[in-house]
């Protein structure tokens, strides 16, 4: 019987997505639960910066069938955190950070403004000056995230 409730409710979903507009929408989260942590934005960043050193070390090697396997897989992997940590570091500026936090942090705003734009130059090229930037401005970010925990 479980079986066949299951795939009824699904199959109405999918009827209701294809009559009603629909549209993804992914959120951490609009509850809000309070559990914010720059952990993950900082595994994303250093994960650029890994397959970064990683493609740079690729391109002064030879041109195998692996070599270019491990390369297209290093660009998907750069690429997708790249992104998560830009989702990641989006998140505490618009769902931890108050207004408050603004009076004791001046350079907040700025601060993730300028790292979100390192996500995306990350995704645009392979340079490993910004890799590393993007670590840093990623830490500055989780620095600013505990000192506002004892505010």
């Amino acid at each position: 019987m479980y079986g066949i409730h299951t795939f009824m409710t699904k199959r109405l979903f999918k009827l209701l997505a294809r009559v009603l507009p629909t549209e993804f929408i992914f959120a951490h989260c609009d509850v809000p639960c309070g559990i914010y942590d720059p952990k993950p934005s900082q595994i994303a960043a250093a994960t650029v910066l890994k397959m970064t050193q990683l493609l740079l070390e690729l391109d002064k090697s030879g041109n195998t069938l692996n070599e270019k396997n491990k390369f297209t897989r290093c660009v998907i992997t750069k690429e997708e955190h790249a992104q998560k940590c830009k989702d990641e570091i989006l998140i505490l500026w618009t769902d931890y950070f108050k207004p408050e936090h603004l009076e004791k942090f001046p350079s907040l705003h700025e601060t993730f403004w300028r790292t979100a734009k390192l996500c995306s130059t990350t995704k645009q090229e392979i340079s490993l000056e910004h890799a590393e930037e993007l670590v840093k401005a990623v830490d500055k970010i989780a620095s600013i995230f505990t000192a506002s925990k004892t505010q």
